[in-house]
């Protein structure tokens, strides 16, 4: 088996697809993208390309090693995003011509089904908390919100109180057992992260997510270290290198990495199984489109440490277009009693609608993170 072609498909809301062909007609699915960079991105597949064709798909890692190590310059989120998407496809393709899903190549299912959550906003507290209990009314065990908005290094108490607001008011209308992840979203500096870890323990969260940029997780270790709640981060790491020194440090406790922008299938499993080593919990990054979906629960069905799965379901985001849009048979994302099936078909287990990427890849997106400012007119951390 030969590899023939590779095509990217720039898709709203704003996502990329990618299709990689064979001579014996099996086709791989995979979504290589940086949010706000996804025509950047394409050009990287698009250069990687060059050795894939002519290639056996089958050998994944040995293509996985070419492509990451052949260039002098190695990691980072473009290259580890058009890789993650490549060998998404790669898997997708051995999967599909044994006639099995990708977790069996694997070594198997730990597990059938895995525990799912909804974004439900943040920067509102009455509008959060509505979001909140609606999702936990279609039957979500668990939900995610952003914790602030911008601040500064050192901010005032009136933006600590709006935090505060916030998570009460979601804690009041979901009840004592439904699970609150809280998002900083790296735009909250240490000064303001010592005050906020504090003041949420009461809260009793699943999680607090990125609540420092993670190339400064090294000076706030102390605090991360002695707060109750667990500490998530990992979005914004792209290899088993980068998780290495962070995962060593002890301040982390669930780790984010991305299949679509931590070099895939092949490096996020390479990072899961560091993170069981250490004692650390698995919940993959996940706001993108279906193929990535498919891909992490591809991924989370043989992690023993996967314990949740962030999907995009109805995120903000999804304006034009949402999760279940491309795929021919949305029902294989059915989700039920907050949880969501390991699909059991060939490859990622998931079939794309081809015809309908193609109508809306004539459209394409050019979504941009939005810039935000501070009231003395310096940059916001978004």
């Amino acid at each position: 088996m030969k590899i023939t072609g590779v095509t990217t498909y720039t898709v709203p809301p704003r996502w990329l697809f990618l299709k990689i062909e064979t001579d014996e007609g099996v086709v791989g699915w995979g979504e290589p993208v940086v949010e706000g960079r996804a025509a950047t991105v394409a050009a990287a597949v698009e250069e990687l390309s060059d050795y894939l064709l002519g290639q056996d798909p089958r050998n994944i890692e040995d293509l996985w090693t070419v492509l990451y190590r052949g260039g002098f310059y190695r990691g980072g989120p473009i290259l580890m995003s058009a890789l993650a998407g490549i060998d998404q496809a790669l898997w997708d393709i051995k999967g599909k011509a044994l006639g099995v899903p990708v977790h069996e190549l694997l070594g198997g299912k730990v597990r059938d089904r895995i525990r799912v959550y909804s974004w439900i906003g943040g920067d509102r507290p009455t509008e959060t908390a509505a979001a909140a209990r609606a999702a936990v009314e279609r039957g979500f065990s668990a939900v995610k919100m952003n914790g602030t908005a911008e601040l500064q290094y050192v901010d005032s108490w009136d933006k600590v109180d709006l935090c505060l607001e916030s998570v009460r008011a979601v804690r009041e209308a979901v009840g004592p057992d439904i699970g609150i992840g809280v998002d900083f979203h790296g735009r909250v500096h240490k000064p303001m992260a010592k005050v906020l870890l504090r003041e949420l323990e009461p809260y009793r969260l699943m999680f607090i997510e990125e609540p420092v940029l993670s190339e400064n997780v090294g000076g706030f270790l102390d605090p991360l270290r002695s707060t109750s709640t667990p500490i998530a981060l990992g979005e914004r790491l792209f290899s088993r290198w980068d998780f290495k020194d962070v995962l060593a440090s002890g301040a982390v406790d669930i780790i984010q990495p991305d299949p679509s922008h931590c070099g895939g299938i092949t490096e996020a499993r390479k990072i899961a199984h560091m993170a069981e080593a250490y004692d650390v919990a698995l919940a993959l990054h996940c706001p993108l489109g279906p193929i990535a979906l498919a891909a992490c629960l591809q991924i989370d069905a043989g992690c023993y440490n996967a314990f949740i799965q962030e999907q995009s379901l109805g995120i903000h985001y999804n304006e034009s277009n949402d999760l279940l849009d491309y795929l021919a048979d949305p029902s294989v994302f059915d989700y039920e009693d907050g949880m969501v099936r390991i699909p059991g078909g060939p490859g990622l287990g998931i079939e794309v609608n081809e015809e309908y990427v193609l109508e809306r890849a004539r459209e394409g997106h050019r979504w941009r993170n939005p810039v935000w400012r501070h009231a003395d007119g310096s940059f916001a951390e978004w």
